[in-house]
């Protein structure tokens, strides 16, 4: 879809971009220049029905879809109404919990239990609508963090398996933080499609949204890939933490120092929560290219890691 600067076009791609869904849609379909009632028999002739009335009723937000039917209609309805895929389908959050969540999770901290020195991660997380909150169990998470000649953090990889606690999860929010630094200027992701991208420049953080192929069922896994890459302008890197929410049944973090940038010692550190003092659990053994690393299986929510010294 071409970018348009001034104009209703401009204003449909400034929707598009902040939502909320209902009006991005009826915008999308005056700029189109449909009717509902054609709109309805384009997606019949592909095979999808959806009737008029629940169009109708999406646009003025008065429902929203989250059937898988529903969900596919609006794929379909992004090409009808000549948007880029995906356009609307990252502006719908997770799907609302009926009646009361069984999922909740024993033991789970709040994100002030393990951010809470970073004011912008409320308004970057609120920008998404309460993200799946605890309905997604992890299951393996192993991570790959890099540190440059020049002592200073160059990308952040991860690998994580996870599996639905209810119906209808479909989307993982990856938050990264830079220490100290601007925020991350790269983000790639595998098996799965980047949602939302919002960004704290005063404070180093960068939330994403990743969206699966399809809505899980309960006790379906997922794999997705991701990776932040940071440049210039970040500080010495002296440690490398991840924040667990909820238990986490595997954790593999791997710390890999160029070799003009290799530590004198790397200790395994915890936190039972941000606010705690850190503690230093053991020193680490470096592999023969220097790099670290640590396992942890049937991990405890709080705050763990690894730190390092040069001299």
């Amino acid at each position: 879809m071409t970018r348009q600067t001034e104009g209703p076009g401009a204003i449909l791609d400034e929707v598009l971009r902040t939502g909320p869904f209902d009006r991005a849609l009826h915008m999308a379909i005056r700029a189109r220049g449909l009717s509902l009632e054609r709109i309805h028999a384009r997606l019949r002739h592909r095979g999808v029905n959806v009737s008029v009335a629940s169009l109708s009723h999406w646009q003025r937000g008065r429902c929203r879809p989250e059937r898988t039917q529903s969900l596919r209609a609006v794929e379909v309805m992004e090409e009808i109404l000549g948007l880029e895929p995906n356009a609307l389908i990252a502006l719908l959050g997770p799907r609302r919990p009926r009646g009361r969540w069984v999922g909740h999770v024993p033991g789970a901290l709040g994100y002030g239990d393990i951010l809470p020195a970073y004011p912008g991660l409320r308004d970057l997380l609120g920008e998404f609508h309460d993200p799946v909150d605890g309905r997604l169990e992890t299951l393996v998470h192993h991570e790959v963090f890099t540190v440059g000649r020049d002592r200073r953090e160059r990308s952040a990889w991860s690998r994580i398996v996870f599996r639905a606690r209810r119906d209808g999860v479909d989307r993982h929010v990856a938050i990264h933080h830079c220490e100290g630094g601007p925020p991350p200027e790269g983000f790639t992701a595998g098996s799965c499609r980047v949602g939302r991208v919002r960004v704290g420049a005063a404070d180093g953080l960068t939330a994403v949204e990743l969206l699966f192929d399809g809505p899980l069922k309960a006790g379906q896994t997922h794999v997705v890939e991701y990776e932040f890459a940071c440049g210039p302008g970040q500080p010495e890197a002296r440690r490398y933490v991840r924040g667990f929410r909820f238990p986490t049944r595997e954790y593999l973090l791997q710390v890999r120092f160029a070799p003009e940038a290799t530590p004198r010692r790397s200790l395994q550190i915890w936190q039972p929560n941000a606010g705690a003092v850190t503690t230093d659990r053991r020193e680490l053994r470096p592999a023969s290219d220097g790099s670290v690393h640590l396992l942890e299986r049937d991990l405890e929510p709080g705050v763990h890691g690894v730190r390092w010294e040069w001299a």
